[in-house]
């Protein structure tokens, strides 16, 4: 008799064959590509909905802030980034610019990175600048603003974009999802 006594035919098959697949599943969630496209909302409740992606990297979308310079009604606005090409792994770097110029004299750009964490949940951290337009040049040293922020992602029922989650500037209230 070959083999050990009392070793069932095909069980060392059967085992390193559910290895391998442990593995490869393991290996594809860790490698998982951040996907920008969506709807993200940030810890200061703003939202932004990237909706066009193109091969070379390149999107763009809409952003909705809950924050304002001028304290009055933000209205939606267009952004522009692009998204670097992934090489040998790592998660992704982005950059893009807001211009706020239908309520405000002022453009933001920011640069972020992309992460999946153990869990699935999917975050944009970002550092950003925001410039608003000096009155002189005398005032030029204190137009210039920098912060961070992380975004999550926001899953929404078909059909509900930010459009739709934008509240008039009559009503004060946050967009709700």
């Amino acid at each position: 008799m070959q083999g050990r006594v009392g070793a069932v035919p095909g069980v060392a098959a059967m085992r390193s064959g559910a290895f391998i697949l442990v593995l490869a599943v393991a290996l594809a969630e860790g490698a998982a590509p951040c996907q920008l496209n969506g709807l993200w909302r940030n810890d200061q409740d703003s939202l932004m909905e990237i909706s066009v992606s193109r091969d070379n990297g390149d999107f763009q979308g809409q952003y909705l802030t809950r924050v304002t310079l001028s304290g009055g009604c933000a209205q939606i606005s267009p952004l522009k980034g692009t998204q670097q090409q992934l090489g040998d792994g790592g998660w992704p770097t982005f950059a893009f610019t807001v211009r706020w110029d239908r309520f405000s004299n002022a453009t933001t750009a920011f640069v972020g990175q992309c992460f999946v964490d153990a869990d699935g949940k999917e975050m944009l951290t970002t550092t950003w600048l925001l410039r608003e337009a000096a009155e002189s040049l005398e005032q030029d040293w204190k137009t210039t603003r920098v912060g961070r922020n992380i975004f999550t992602r926001k899953h929404t029922t078909r059909g509900k974009t930010l459009q739709s989650l934008s509240p008039p500037c009559e009503d004060g209230s946050s967009p709700a999802l």
